[in-house]
């Protein structure tokens, strides 16, 4: 069998998008040229590595092996890339990094701007994901890292303390919760809602939550920001959860109610979790040690 790195990647894309259409995107090849790679790489094996269907593919034994070693084989690359780089111009590549919502929101846009600024030949390929899907994907090796919150089980992975938050409820200033001192989150679940995007990690999250509880969201408005879900807050379309740092700092220029929630998972240590800190490519090294630094 001929190794081909590009055939590489573009099956480590494929398998983790879960179809050849998005992974053909994330790989930057055209959708007949990611199919004939991918068909070709069968006939090379002699063996079917995906099994197609409407909704996707998945991923045959033989595929399953497959990701195993393209994972194992693309790390070398980047490292070898990496190393020899490290005599020249210094650090380049990519880093695959994993986060939940608030993270994303709330902490990382500065110390990525930072550390991307001071690294000029990097990249950051950032996913948003729920936790326990992060934790996989880092424990598989299909990333780098990730920022996860505390409560989740991470297995062997190691760990490190990146920063602190509580979700809250976020209503019109008039709203009858908006005096209370904390609410659980089943109270507001007899109210209407205003959430983030179906594909968001936190609403997937709050969904959840709620069907636990025998309930389902009553959601009027679905946005793709923590400032929208305050703004239609304070306009009284809904309550609303986001993190208490996006609340106060929308309170300073909204009529709003901010609330605590009652529950345990409302507060939210956040952590960085990698596979081996030691054995991290040079330029995702720097990056973990970057979040790791900036907790102040």
């Amino acid at each position: 069998m001929r190794v081909d790195l590009t055939d590489m990647k573009l099956f480590r894309d494929v398998a983790e998008a879960g179809s050849i259409t998005a992974g053909a995107a994330r790989s930057r090849l055209a959708l007949a040229a990611a199919s004939t790679r991918i068909r070709g790489l069968e006939l090379d094996i002699g063996a079917p590595l995906l099994v197609r269907s409407r909704s996707g593919v998945t991923l045959t034994p033989a595929g399953r092996a497959l990701l195993t070693h393209a994972r194992g084989l693309l790390a070398d690359a980047e490292r070898l890339v990496e190393d020899l780089r490290a005599y020249g111009s210094g650090l380049a590549g990519e880093v695959r990094l994993l986060s939940n919502t608030n993270a994303i929101t709330e902490f990382l846009p500065e110390t990525l701007a930072t550390f991307l600024a001071a690294n000029p030949g990097v990249s950051i390929d950032l996913e948003e994901r729920l936790s326990d899907e992060i934790v996989g994907l880092v424990a598989e090796g299909a990333a780098d890292m990730g920022i996860v919150a505390g409560t989740a089980d991470l297995g062997t992975l190691e760990s490190f303390p990146f920063r602190t938050d509580r979700f809250v409820l976020v209503t019109a200033a008039d709203h009858p919760l908006a005096g209370a001192a904390a609410v659980p989150f089943a109270e507001a679940l007899d109210y209407d809602l205003v959430g983030l995007d179906r594909a968001s990690a936190l609403q997937r999250f709050l969904t959840d939550k709620a069907a636990r509880a025998g309930r389902a969201l009553r959601l009027r408005v679905q946005v793709r920001s923590f400032d929208a879900v305050c703004r239609l807050a304070e306009a009284g379309v809904g309550v609303g959860v986001a993190p208490q740092t996006t609340a106060r700092r929308a309170a300073a220029t909204m009529r709003l109610g901010v609330i605590p929630l009652a529950d345990d998972w409302a507060l939210r240590e956040l952590t960085l979790c990698v596979r081996n800190l030691a054995a991290l490519k040079p330029t995702a090294r720097r990056l973990a040690d970057a979040l790791r630094t900036s907790r102040a």
